[in-house]
C-alpha cells in the first residue's frame, strides 16, 4: 500500500517568493520541494497535512496561484529521480544516485536513492550540516542523528570515520529509505531505530539534528542529557529569522555556539556541550 501525498504546484513571481515559500511550508510538514522554471511543486503526507496551517503561509503572499493534486508516493519517486541531479559540497562530499557517473575530484561520495529533496543534499539545511561536518574529526567518535530522513549525515559521519551511529526518525517511509542507503553506501556502523522520542542511557560525541525549530527546542533537555561534556552538537532545519530564538534556547540548555553559516534563508548552528 502506497503512502498517499498531496502535490502542490504553485506559481511564483521570483526566487526570492520560492526561497520564502520553500521556507514556510518545511515548518508545516512539507518535505519534498522541486523547484521548475515558473515555479515550485511541494509535497507533504496527507496525513501530515494541516488546512488552517496552510491558509496561514499563503497569508503571507499577495498573489500565490496554485493546484493541487492527490499523488501516491511511487509517482513521486519517479518525478523526483527524473529531475534529481548530483549535489557536491566544495570538494568535500558528493551526492549522487545510482544512475550518475561517479563524481570526481571530491574526498567522499554518497549514493542515495533519490526520493526527496530533504536529504538529498539540495535542500539548504542538508547541505549546511554537511559543510559544517567538515570541521569535525569524527574518528573513532560516537554519533547521534537525531530526524535521520534519508540517512545521508549518518552515512558521511561512518565514512568520516565514526565508531558508531545511531540514527532515529518517527517516519516508517525514513527509517526504510534510510536502510536501503546504509546498504548502498555498505555502511556497517549505523543502527536506525523508529522513534519520536531521544532514548536516555548512552552519551555521544557528536549530535546531529536537522529537522525544525520547533522540535528541536521541545526535545533540547533530551538532547543536552545525551550529549558528553564538551561535545559537538550542530542544529538546522533552522530559518534565519529564528536565529536568536535558537541560541537563547541553547544557552539555556547548556551549549555554547561557536558558528552560525547561512544558505538562503537557512541557518546551521555549530555548538558544543559546556
Amino acid at each position: 500500500m502506497h503512502q498517499v501525498f498531496y502535490q502542490f504546484d504553485f506559481e511564483l513571481p521570483n526566487q526570492d517568493e520560492t526561497d520564502k515559500l520553500i521556507a514556510l511550508l518545511s515548518e508545516q510538514g512539507f518535505d519534498g520541494f522541486v523547484e521548475e522554471e515558473e515555479g515550485l511543486t511541494a509535497f507533504i503526507p496527507e496525513i501530515n497535512f494541516d488546512q488552517s496551517a496552510f491558509e496561514n503561509v499563503l497569508s503571507k503572499f499577495s498573489i500565490l496561484s496554485y493546484s493541487k493534486s492527490d499523488i501516491e508516493n511511487i509517482n513521486w519517486n519517479k518525478k523526483w529521480e527524473s529531475e534529481f541531479e548530483p549535489v557536491v559540497v566544495d570538494q568535500f562530499v558528493a551526492i549522487r544516485a545510482h544512475f550518475h557517473k561517479p563524481v570526481k575530484g571530491v574526498q567522499h561520495e554518497i549514493i542515495i536513492t533519490p526520493k526527496m529533496s530533504f536529504g538529498t543534499g539540495h535542500h539548504a539545511t542538508t547541505y549546511l550540516v554537511m559543510k559544517q561536518m567538515k570541521a569535525v574529526d569524527f574518528t573513532n567518535k560516537t554519533v547521534f542523528d537525531f530526524g535521520t530522513g534519508t540517512g545521508i549525515l549518518a552515512i558521511l559521519a561512518e565514512k568520516l570515520g565514526a565508531a558508531s551511529i545511531m540514527a532515529i526518525d518517527n517516519d516508517e517511509w525514513s527509517i526504510t529509505n534510510t536502510q536501503e542507503n546504509i546498504e548502498q553506501n555498505n555502511c556497517s556502523r549505523i543502527e536506525i531505530q523508529l522513534m519520536d522520542s531521544i532514548p536516555g542511557g548512552k552519551q555521544y560525541d557528536i549530535i546531529l539534528a536537522n529537522i525544525n525549530l520547533n522540535v528541536i527546542t521541545a526535545n533540547l533537555s533530551s538532547i543536552a542529557s545525551i550529549a558528553k561534556k564538551d561535545s559537538i552538537a550542530i542544529f538546522s532545519g533552522i530559518l534565519t529569522s529564528d536565529e536568536k530564538t535558537l541560541l537563547a534556547a541553547l544557552q539555556k540548555a547548556g551549549f555554547q555556539h561557536l558558528a552560525t553559516t547561512i544558505k538562503k534563508d537557512w541557518i546551521a548552528v555549530y555548538t558544543n556541550k559546556t
